[in-house]
């Protein structure tokens, strides 16, 4: 896991920090008490609905001091949106997300959700393991993706809101998936913290434990607009990345590797992400592909986006070998309303899914996602958001 030199703090003394301590407290307490000033309250947890089983769902609301607001709820430790400035202030809806935890349980499928147990596809939901054979549930045709049938993003998550922190506001949550849960070995104990902080920057730290060795592979499947409306055809991505993993025509790798440059996938050079998606080769209408990463961490972002009539820049920083580069093929809309056709106006969101690539488990030579016993598994990633002048 790779770690930013931390900020440097505000310091306050005396009576003054002792007095933005316990206001901060009480904030992240969900305190509703009008003395305490908005631009203190950092974290705010309320209802968002229940389960058709009567459980409560919460929803916590972060906020930094730059105008950035992001929101989770429990059910699929899901962003239900975030929020952010454009370069003349004006805020929109940059995740998309509904507003409901009904729109979440009546199907709705442009949810910000941790994706696991494992993130993206396994062959016929097929590998062996320490000379062990095991068959996980196919969701995906003959295939297994995305965390199958109960997949990390349905699950009904444990949240609670960090102590207050320099610059910052966070959320941590939890989720139990007990062994032989479809299909899988091993009962995995796994969180997900959430921190937005002033410089913009939302990051999203795993951890994991399993008791049995066991495939993980985590990730959000955050569906970006940084205009907040309208398609992402001019939306300008640079990924640093030379290679993508070669896949059949269900998108299940095939173990080779193809090189990017002078295709349609080479964002090795800042290009539109509409420019060439009439010269993708079929089963594809949008980009679903695995790009390779060249590595960074920390300080060298691993790919960036910019909407260039509203300013606002994305950057990716992980410490993750792959990331997805998805186009919505159905258009969402803007307002988390359920999925529409709307005639010529497809892909109006992008995802950047920093994982591991598909059907790891079934390729050797790639980098590996097996979880053992007292090898705790963690990752970050960071999306910093921005914005660029004219």
């Amino acid at each position: 896991m790779f770690m930013d030199t931390p900020h440097s703090s505000r310091r306050l003394t005396g009576t003054a920090s002792a007095l933005v301590a316990a206001l901060l407290a009480v904030a992240v307490g969900g305190c509703r008490c009008g003395t305490v000033p908005a631009s203190l309250v950092r974290v705010e947890s309320r209802e968002f609905g229940r389960t058709p089983e009567g459980s409560p769902v919460r929803l916590f609301t972060l906020r930094n001091a730059s105008g950035m607001t992001a929101q989770v709820m429990e059910r699929g430790a899901t962003l239900t949106g975030v929020w952010a400035p454009d370069r003349n202030g004006r805020q929109a809806r940059v995740v998309l997300g509904a507003d409901t935890l009904e729109a979440y349980l009546n199907g709705y499928h442009a949810g910000a959700s941790v994706i696991g147990r494992y993130a993206n596809r396994i062959n016929r939901g097929q590998f062996t393991l320490d000379g062990v054979a095991y068959q996980v549930v196919t969701n995906r045709g003959p295939h297994f993706l995305h965390g199958g049938k109960k997949a990390f993003a349905s699950a009904l998550w444990r949240g609670e809101a960090l102590p207050p922190q320099a610059r910052a506001a966070a959320v941590r949550l939890h989720h139990t998936s007990p062994d032989g849960e479809d299909g899988f070995p091993g009962t995995v104990e796994v969180s997900v913290t959430y921190t937005l902080n002033d410089d913009n920057e939302l990051r999203i730290a795993y951890a994991a434990t399993t008791d049995k060795p066991t495939p993980l592979n985590l990730t959000n499947h955050a569906y970006f607009n940084l205009a907040g409306e309208g398609d992402v055809h001019g939306t300008v991505v640079w990924i640093g990345s030379d290679r993508t993993t070669v896949v059949d025509s269900l998108l299940i790798p095939t173990g080779a590797f193809a090189e990017v440059r002078g295709t349609p996938l080479d964002f090795t050079v800042p290009t539109a992400l509409g420019a060439r998606l009439d010269r993708l080769a079929p089963p594809f209408t949008g980009y679903d592909h695995n790009f390779v990463l060249r590595g960074g961490g920390a300080s060298t972002p691993a790919a960036w986006a910019l909407d260039p009539a509203s300013g606002r820049t994305l950057h990716v920083f992980t410490d993750q070998p792959g990331m997805q580069l998805y186009t919505g093929k159905r258009y969402f809309q803007p307002d988390g309303r359920p999925l529409t056709e709307v005639a010529g106006r497809p892909h109006n969101t992008f995802c950047f899914e920093t994982q591991h690539y598909p059907d790891s488990p079934n390729h050797p030579h790639f980098p590996s996602t097996l979880l053992r016993p007292g090898k705790p598994f963690t990752s970050e990633t960071v999306y910093r958001f921005a914005v660029q002048t004219p």
